[in-house]
């Protein structure tokens, strides 16, 4: 029986649902509606006078490798490009100039001691400070405590203020208040149960291992594709068949009929043609507010709990420049900015520093980030004052001199998931509910993992999740059919 699905978000995690439903098995009838106009969500590249601008994601990580193996596997493989072999670090705003991360420092702990202590980023209480954490004792109550909570009771304040926070920030644009750190960083959570000190596992970790040049981000673990993450888009979009993507086609209500063993669905679709379809099973990849709405007939509790999740949102401002104009020698991929430096910018990615191609030679393209969770009341602001500000603020930290080349707005409203402290029951609730429908499957960034590769693998997961039950039924059928010729002999 050839079995229809409905994929619900035309962004990369839908995009990458409906791919992966295909893979599985090449005879389901997908169905991918999108309510826009256009599919890719947030990813958009625009190509201008030898420049190539990303209105959200510019890259992705490839550990693990879900979005490697997925451009591979797509045609992409040789447009993976890594970042550049020089320039691999990243610099934080320092009592108002520009300071190298101390080489080593991985986002929330160091794995090297020298440069954390002859780093002028922190004071020499803010060193001692830190430096204590080896002797610090491990948590033992097992309840989520925030960014902000973990750091500080491992590290100290300053380390916290001066650094974990506007690296983390520049991933989540979130409050470190309220962030949970189970959600967000396991990785570190996972450390301290096991070694008692950060310090102690990074050390050990990094024991006969070469040293590697590098602050921040791990940059030699990211990647891009040459022409932009809109080839990824395009890519999906063009192995998916004909008919399948229904554009400016918004779902209002999802309604579940008959038992969960066969069950079925009807998706009510809304704008200019309202209609309704019925298939065998459903995929949500979109937003949670949205993903609430949807499923609020089906799962009053699914629904409520993803209401909750909140998001933030961010304006992202692409200019170009001659080299020329710029004194700071840019031997970086960008800077980040702390919440105590009382500035008004996130952050800025030297993108044309950072990966080759993206502005033509003796230019520079820089990506500001303006917003987030904690500055939200900047995006009320037009878009040339956003622009004043940003290049202000460039003036006075690189030495940016005269007006750019050209500009770029992209207001990302309500686009990245706040995974507050709790997250992870909510999430763990979610799924429990999830497993009363089997045909049904949640996409997207709300709930397990924000950039391009947890979306990718959200939507993989969720149409393994599908055709699972589909073969399940199908198990089902076959061995219940002897069984009812028999009872007829």
């Amino acid at each position: 029986m050839r079995r229809r699905v409905a994929v619900i978000g035309g962004g990369v995690s839908g995009l990458a649902a409906a791919h992966h439903l295909l893979e599985i098995d090449p005879d389901i009838d997908v169905l991918l509606l999108e309510a826009s106009d256009r599919l890719g969500g947030v990813i958009e590249t625009v190509k201008q006078d030898g420049f190539l601008i990303e209105s959200a994601a510019d890259n992705f990580i490839t550990t693990p490798p879900t979005a490697v193996k997925l451009c591979e596997r797509i045609g992409l493989g040789n447009d993976l490009i890594g970042t550049s072999p020089t320039g691999r670090k990243a610099m934080v705003v320092s009592h108002g100039r520009l300071e190298p991360i101390p080489e080593g420092f991985l986002i929330m702990a160091p794995s090297r001691i020298w440069p954390l202590a002859s780093t002028r980023t922190l004071g020499m209480f803010g060193k001692l400070r830190a430096g204590w954490e080896y002797f610090v004792p491990r948590k033992y109550r097992e309840d989520d405590e925030s960014l902000s909570a973990f750091v500080t009771r491992r590290f100290g304040k300053e380390l916290f203020d001066r650094l974990v926070q506007p690296l983390v920030g520049g991933i989540y644009t979130a409050d470190p208040e309220k962030l949970s750190v189970a959600a967000t960083m396991p990785r570190f959570l996972e450390m301290e149960r096991e070694h008692g000190s950060l310090i102690r596992a990074m050390l050990k970790a990094k024991k006969g291992k070469p040293k590697e040049k590098t602050s921040g981000a791990r940059y030699g673990q990211f990647a891009a594709l040459r022409g932009g993450m809109f080839s990824l888009i395009d890519a999906l979009t063009e192995r998916l068949p004909e008919n399948t993507i229904r554009l400016d086609s918004p779902v209002t209500t999802i309604r579940a009929n008959g038992p969960n063993n066969n069950v079925r669905w009807t998706i009510q679709i809304g704008g200019k043609n309202p209609t309704s379809v019925d298939v065998d099973g459903v995929i949500v990849a979109t937003p949670a507010r949205h993903a609430a709405s949807m499923l609020r007939e089906v799962d009053s509790k699914i629904a409520d709990e993803l209401s909750q999740i909140e998001y933030a949102s961010c304006a992202v401002l692409s200019m170009g420049f001659r080299r020329d104009q710029i004194r700071h020698p840019l031997n970086a991929f960008g800077f980040v900015v702390p919440i105590v430096e009382n500035r008004k910018i996130l952050s800025c990615s030297f993108s044309s520093i950072k990966y080759e191609g993206r502005a033509p030679q003796d230019h520079v393209l820089l990506r500001v980030y303006i917003g987030g969770a904690c500055q939200s009341e900047l995006l009320e602001k037009s878009d040339s004052e956003l622009i004043k500000i940003a290049k202000s603020e460039l003036a006075d930290l690189i030495g940016l001199q005269g007006d750019p080349l050209f500009e770029r707005m992209s207001l990302q409203r309500q686009a990245m998931p706040q995974y507050h402290v709790g997250h992870c029951d909510r999430a763990t609730l979610i799924n429990r509910r999830l497993e009363s429908f089997a045909t049904l499957g949640l996409a997207g960034n709300s709930l397990n993992g924000v950039g391009v590769p947890g979306c990718i693998d959200s939507g993989e997961i969720a149409a393994r999740r599908v055709t699972n039950a589909f073969a399940e039924a199908d198990a089902s059928a076959n061995v219940d059919q002897p069984a009812i010729e028999s009872s007829h002999q």
